[in-house]
């Protein structure tokens, strides 16, 4: 099997810490992004000598270009890049603080992009390379009470999917990771939660927020198996530009695009009655 050199952003906890395990029990090198000294020490505990950490923050665009040319040098080239920094926001729309919605898609969407934007040019220049970045299942599906976050996930799968037609031809691969819920601190002490302060929304919203945190620490999803699966993605000639992970974000990403293509078929015909007579098709 080919080594190669991955980054990971956000290896701390959660999904990106699996990740890192399973790129360095196959075998690979991996520089892994922390916010701290304490963590950095704990990771390149994990495999010395194969497991670099550096400490970052990713909506410090400054920052992430200037790390990643410094991993380019002091590590080797970057064959892929996994852009998984990012946090949950929980709360209804109407409560939800606009500071709050907007620092949501700063470290969500911007600090995903920058990393991508910074691993991008060497890659191009090689003709070769893997980006990744974690959008969600709640990047292809929207739930009450989630607004603001599946809004920047959302957002994050239209950039990759544009992205990945514009690098094709350059010999790279642009991959989103779709998760479902997974045994992490994700939903319990990870997640950011708004306020809630409107009445109306109590009936909807109150069961929702308290199944969450009780499902919390017991969910389907297996991280292990999730980095496996990234890690396997990396090594096939013709990867995926969507990964699914998960058999409840299979059921729900289904249900959702059903949806969709149900309101599709249902207004075509008003749909058409927009157009000229005639006009340029795209």
């Amino acid at each position: 099997m080919e080594t190669r050199n991955w980054l990971i952003t956000g290896v701390s906890t959660g999904l990106g810490r699996a990740f890192a395990r399973a790129a360095l029990t196959a075998g690979h090198t991996v520089v892994g992004t922390v916010r701290s000294e304490k963590d950095l020490r704990a990771f390149e505990e994990l495999e010395s000598g194969r497991a670099h950490g550096r400490v970052l923050d990713v909506t410090d665009g400054d920052a992430v270009t200037a790390v990643v040319a410094e991993v380019e040098r002091s590590v080797g080239p970057l064959d892929v890049v996994v852009a998984n920094a990012g946090y949950g926001l929980e709360g209804t729309f109407e409560e939800t603080p606009l500071a709050e919605v907007r620092w949501q898609f700063e470290v969500n969407v911007f600090g995903a992009v920058a990393t991508l934007r910074a691993a991008l040019p060497p890659m191009r220049r090689r003709r070769r390379g893997h980006l990744m970045a974690v959008t969600s299942m709640g990047g292809l599906m929207a739930v009450p009470g989630m607004s603001a976050y599946c809004g920047s996930k959302f957002a994050l799968e239209g950039i990759l999917e544009a992205l990945g037609k514009e690098v094709a031809q350059f010999g790279i691969h642009v991959t989103a990771i779709e998760p479902g819920s997974f045994r992490t601190d994700w939903a319990g002490r990870s997640m950011t939660r708004a306020e809630q302060s409107i009445d109306d929304y109590d009936e909807l919203f109150t069961p929702i927020r308290e199944a969450r945190r009780m499902a919390s620490g017991n969910q389907l999803g297996n991280p292990a198996k999730a980095g496996e699966a990234v890690v396997h993605i990396a090594s096939v000639d013709r990867p995926p530009a969507h990964l699914v992970l998960g058999s409840d974000a299979l059921r729900l990403v289904a249900a959702a695009r059903t949806a969709v293509d149900e309101d599709i078929r249902a207004w075509e015909t008003l749909s058409r009655t927009t157009d000229f007579a005639e006009g340029a098709q795209l």
